[in-house]
């Protein structure tokens, strides 16, 4: 088996990314199928307005969030297996030579599928732990009556099962499609470059080298959207949960927060160790040329930290933005509900925390250019 279950285990950030998804929506969608039990116990327009409001908060809030990170899940396990796949092309090709079809090498990548299956699993139980809190936290001033937790298999099939299928299938596919290049193809190493890669370095030649290292590394679109990514979540969720305190409850808030700093955090360093992780054979080289640990770092590094300042904002503007859809359409006829207005104290106490988390991370990293040598690069050759 070309890809074995150690390969799988590093995915941890797909997992994560996961168990954050189905943590929320297990919690929303469960409280939303018990909720129904009381719908005919509704007496009076005030309890009827709170009802509809948890209703459409738990359809929002689990589409939202469990869509937005299905579809960056997606995008990172594709990510990964591209990468796999570009890592291991000497292996793959000799496959190919010695006959083994495209989907019987890719249908080892199901193996992928268990991240999905281990984060599910661990936000599904999760969110069953925190179940009973949460629901007394939903009913707190009891306006309407007890929901009383039930049990619902169904979930467990949806939010579970059906998406480690489905990651396996996609990654099973994708696999697939990436394989269709003769073997030879895959044993050049790098060899072939295309008519594009031709034509930019045509143009660039006479560009300073660091100038065309830096923007080589912006060209890779899927490294840049995790880095903006990870700024929109630390962003959005941060500045959100200080909200939640007036809007919903702390409990509420505290759960945003961690969920943000989660993805955040995973996100941002799975970005920078494929950066460096790529880059090993031009900073070991830079190095034999003179070229200091600054100079790799602010052309390896360090090009990023534009776009993450544009995830910032992405996240400030989606966190305003939803939170005045829930005030004015979700809540909008129910007494009570404080008004909502932009906290500019809250954003610029969370751009001083992102900054000094970013710049951290950035700075851990740099240092790690130290550890790489021209022996360590030709031992992996």
């Amino acid at each position: 088996m070309i890809v074995s279950l150690k390969d799988a285990t590093k995915l941890v950030a797909i997992s994560i990314m996961i168990a954050c998804g189905v943590f929320v929506s297990t919690l929303f969608l469960n409280y939303n199928i018990d909720i129904v039990q009381i719908k005919d116990d509704i007496t009076n327009e005030q309890m009827q307005v709170l009802y509809d409001a948890q209703v459409n908060t738990a359809i929002v809030t689990s589409s939202v969030s469990g869509g937005c990170l299905l579809l960056t899940s997606v995008v990172m396990l594709i990510f990964y297996i591209k990468n796999y796949i570009d890592t291991h092309k000497k292996e793959l090709g000799i496959l190919k030579a010695i006959g083994y079809s495209n989907i019987k090498i890719a249908l080892n990548f199901w193996v992928f599928g268990l991240c999905t299956l281990i984060g599910a699993l661990i936000g599904y139980l999760g969110a069953h732990i925190m179940i009973p809190l949460f629901y007394t936290t939903q009913n707190k001033d009891n306006i309407i009556p007890e929901v009383i937790f039930n049990f619902h298999p169904i979930l467990l099939v949806w939010l579970v099962l059906l998406p480690t299928l489905f990651f396996s299938l996609i990654a099973i596919l994708y696999a697939n499609h990436s394989l269709k290049r003769t073997a030879l193809d895959l044993l050049k190493d790098n060899l072939y470059v295309s008519k594009k890669s031709k034509k930019y370095k045509e143009k660039n030649d006479d560009a300073p080298y660091l100038e065309e290292l830096k923007k080589i590394t912006l060209k890779k679109k899927t490294l840049g959207f995790f880095i903006i990514f990870a700024s929109f979540c630390f962003s959005a969720m941060t500045q959100m949960s200080f909200s939640m305190n007036d809007l919903a409850s702390p409990l509420m808030g505290w759960m945003i927060l961690i969920i943000g700093l989660l993805l955040a955090c995973t996100t941002l360093l799975l970005a920078i160790i494929t950066v460096i992780n790529g880059n090993k054979k031009n900073i070991a080289m830079m190095k034999i040329f003179g070229y200091s640990q600054r100079d790799c770092s602010k052309s390896i590094i360090e090009v990023y930290r534009p776009l993450s300042y544009i995830g910032f904002i992405i996240g400030t503007i989606y966190q305003y933005g939803l939170l005045r859809v829930m005030v004015d359409i979700v809540f909008k006829d129910f007494d009570g509900v404080p008004e909502y207005k932009f906290d500019i104290p809250v954003m610029f106490l969370s751009l001083g925390c992102f900054i000094i988390f970013y710049e951290l991370i950035t700075y851990m990293y740099s240092k790690k250019i130290k550890n790489i040598s021209i022996k360590e690069i030709m031992l992996e050759t």
